[in-house]
């Protein structure tokens, strides 16, 4: 097991992150930007290395500056959270050529799971359904694009192969708007993402976002951790997740949990990591593979009992999984909402300094954030200042109980979303369960007192 490991990432995952190497007696590396001087990780950590000023480009996503931090502080491994480099081949491989172990998947694994046409060649091999669409990326051809399209039927949606996050993606209602579309596409994918080539898909009208968590280890042992709900998005970005996803059959879960074990054991995946689906109709859909910890990670420690960054060490170093497939067993039901500093409704980012932070507690309650009365809210990175996890026996449970857990929690001095999941948590068809992925929106449009949404 390692001594010592160097987390290369900020905020509640990385806190999150050092948690579990204190729990295994593992000595912290934390790296952080000028802005994050102050965090509670930085002050906790065994040592710490500033690595740059704010932006994320001169300390985050600075490979260089992140190994010379592991080779001044003597680490023997790599952590990279989620978000920033986590799901970067390039610097998944300068981390081992330069003597560390990278926690998480082998270079080659993120690079066939990051580009969206391989990533989807290598499911259909492995037998993972897929939402039909081009033959991986669309000709040159503007004849063959529109004899694609009348295959696929419309409407169908144009995709960045090497996008993600929601970026790089648009949707065609008629042929009239299709290759227009595509060259708009490939132009936006060139700039984004350094790959102009984009595929085609059928686009699912009403669709709930179900995905599976995987553990792999480098023998070729995988589980399926069951499934996760996190249908509750707005501009595809998740809010509220959950685990199990309400009113889906068992036996197809089980069917498309065992399909992801067997293709990682197909494409030697190594460590953590989501498959995620679109589910309409009673058929799920391939869409994508995270390669990495997500954030929604704590609804499945809670039904399954598994510390899944603990999980991802212990593989990273070298260890056979401890449990098979038979051992994992769901028990209840847990829910996450992502606490953000930003309008509620609005949706603008609130930067600043929290004048005052009550978490809330009790029973099947779990808080993981790295804010504190006093900490100051950089307006440099992602919003997330924490997430509320909420855990019962039942769903009904844990929704009474995040009601509660909301109706508790206090934070002065920004604003943050909290009214709106309030609002969620007694919301008829989030209790009833099964929203589709527009569903947040549809609401947030048709609510005659909150702003209407432009752009």
């Amino acid at each position: 097991m390692f001594e010592k490991i160097l987390i290369a990432n900020r905020g509640e995952i990385a806190l999150r992150i050092q948690r579990a190497c204190r729990e295994m007696g593992i000595k912290t590396v934390v790296v952080h930007s000028e802005a994050d001087r102050e965090a509670k990780y930085v002050k906790l950590a065994d040592e710490s290395v500033c690595i740059g000023p704010a932006p994320s480009a001169q300390s985050y996503l600075n490979m260089p500056a992140i190994i010379s931090a592991a080779e001044v502080t003597d680490a023997e491994a790599i952590h990279p959270g989620y978000g920033f480099l986590s799901e970067n081949a390039d610097f998944a491989e300068r981390v081992e050529k330069s003597g560390f172990v990278f926690i998480g998947p082998r270079p080659e694994s993120i690079r066939l799971m990051g580009d969206k046409v391989s990533a989807k060649n290598a499911m259909i091999k492995a037998g993972v359904p897929c939402v039909p669409g081009s033959d991986g990326a669309l000709p040159d051809d503007p004849k063959e694009i529109i004899r694609i399209a009348r295959k696929v039927g419309y409407p169908v949606i144009i995709k960045a192969a090497g996008g993600g996050g929601g970026r790089g993606m648009r949707v065609v209602h008629t042929e009239a708007a299709l290759l227009n579309a595509v060259t708009m596409t490939k132009t936006e994918a060139g700039a984004a993402f350094g790959n102009p080539e984009v595929y085609m898909e059928k686009f699912l009208e009403n669709p709930r976002h179900v995905e599976i968590q995987v553990l792999a280890d480098e023998f070729k042992n995988a589980v399926w951790l069951g499934e996760r709900d996190c249908s509750m998005q707005r501009r595809h970005q998740k809010i509220i997740e959950e685990a199990p996803a309400p009113g889906i059959p068992r036996k197809l879960i089980e069917r498309i949990g065992e399909r992801c074990a067997e293709a990682c054991r197909k494409i030697g995946y190594r460590g953590a990591g989501t498959f995620e689906f679109l589910y309409e109709n009673g058929e799920f859909y391939f869409i994508e593979m995270n390669t990495r910890i997500q954030v929604e990670h704590p609804v499945t420690e809670m039904i399954t009992g598994v510390d899944l960054v603990q999980e991802q060490i212990r593989v990273a170093a070298g260890e056979k999984l401890r449990f098979k497939q038979r051992d994992i067993v769901l028990t209840g039901h847990a829910i996450e909402c992502r606490i953000n500093a930003e309008d509620p409704f609005k949706f603008i980012p609130s930067p600043g300094r929290i004048i005052s932070w009550h978490a809330p507690g009790g029973p099947g309650i779990r808080v993981d954030s790295h804010a504190y009365a006093g900490y100051f809210v950089p307006p440099t990175y992602d919003s997330m200042v924490g997430k509320v996890i909420a855990y019962a026996p039942t769903r009904e449970q844990a929704i009474k109980r995040m009601q509660i857990a909301l109706s508790e929690m206090v934070v002065e001095g920004i604003q943050t979303n909290i009214p709106l999941h309030r609002d969620l948590m007694v919301d008829a068809r989030f209790i009833e369960g099964g929203t589709n992925i527009h569903y947040l929106e549809q609401k947030l449009a048709a609510k005659p007192d909150l702003p209407k949404e432009t752009g």
